[in-house]
């Protein structure tokens, strides 16, 4: 992998973890689309999405972090007291860790098992098509479905369950872990600038447990980090990142997910006419 390539595939990443469009799927499809010699499933390229991984939920923390440093006092407080308040931010505190145990379970048991669809370009580009119909159909009854606005404290519990367990999807490559969390906070009765807050504080400590289990792979044998190119690709996500956060969050304050879903379809469809004209493998 080239310098131009690395900063490219981080740039990629800083925006498509964050934009409902799967980062995963990108990873998976942009090489294959423009050609690159990257072997999609190879140990060192996997380990170098890691690394960008990483740089994006740093990103994500660093933008929230007052609110972070708020969740972690209140989190605490509950913890001492043994009991969870009537305080806001006790309640999202542990909203946050019951919508983070369900895809933690999922992804110890699924990793290994979906991992063998990143080498299958008509898959992911399948999935893609699923990801953006998912959207359409969440968008859709969320605007044709009377359900009573209210604020991401407001959840029960068993809400930010289901909301988590819902990312368990983003285990297929061409789904959005950000994406499925939006649609299920949608039908839960968050607005779409409150169901992207929530699922993208829901995707911080997702992304770093993800990333910190991976960690240990980047010195396995086969695994040949190029030290720069993981650097730079780092830093490069954790920007594209943070300006990535900044827009959606304004966006999302008028706007919804069909831009999203109209580019997954037809992404996914293009590759998919692509492939089986073994215009790409």
């Amino acid at each position: 992998m080239t310098l131009e390539q690395a900063i490219f595939l981080a740039i990629l990443q800083g925006i498509s973890e964050l934009f409902p469009v799967s980062s995963l799927g990108h990873a998976v499809l942009v090489p294959a689309l423009l050609h690159w010699t990257i072997k999609r499933d190879d140990p060192t390229y996997l380990a170098f999405l890691v690394v960008l991984h990483l740089g994006t939920g740093l990103a994500l923390m660093a933008f929230y972090w007052s609110t972070w440093a708020k969740l972690g006092v209140a989190f605490w407080r509950a913890v001492v007291r043994g009991r969870i308040s009537n305080d806001p931010d006790e309640h999202l505190a542990w909203l946050l860790i019951a919508g983070t145990v369900p895809i933690g379970i999922l992804g110890v048991f699924l990793e290994q098992p979906v991992r063998v669809f990143l080498g299958s370009t008509i898959l992911v580009a399948c999935f893609l098509v699923l990801n953006g119909l998912v959207l359409f159909l969440g968008n859709a009854l969320r605007r044709r479905v009377r359900v009573s606005e209210q604020a991401i404290p407001q959840l029960s519990l068993g809400e930010g369950a289901l909301i988590g367990a819902a990312q368990g999807f983003s285990l297929l490559p061409g789904v959005s872990r950000s994406g499925c969390a939006m649609v299920a906070g949608l039908l839960r009765g968050l607005s779409h600038e409150e169901a992207a807050r929530f699922a993208f504080l829901l995707a911080t400590p997702v992304i770093f447990a993800a990333a910190v289990l991976e960690i240990p792979k980047l010195c396995a044998p086969g695994v040949h980090l190029a030290l720069v190119n993981a650097c730079v690709g780092g830093v490069v996500a954790a920007v594209t990142g943070y300006l990535t956060v900044a827009f959606l969050t304004r966006y999302f304050q008028a706007n919804d997910l069909r831009p999203f879903a109209w580019y997954c379809v037809l992404l996914g469809a293009v590759t998919i006419v692509l492939t089986l004209m073994k215009v790409v493998v």
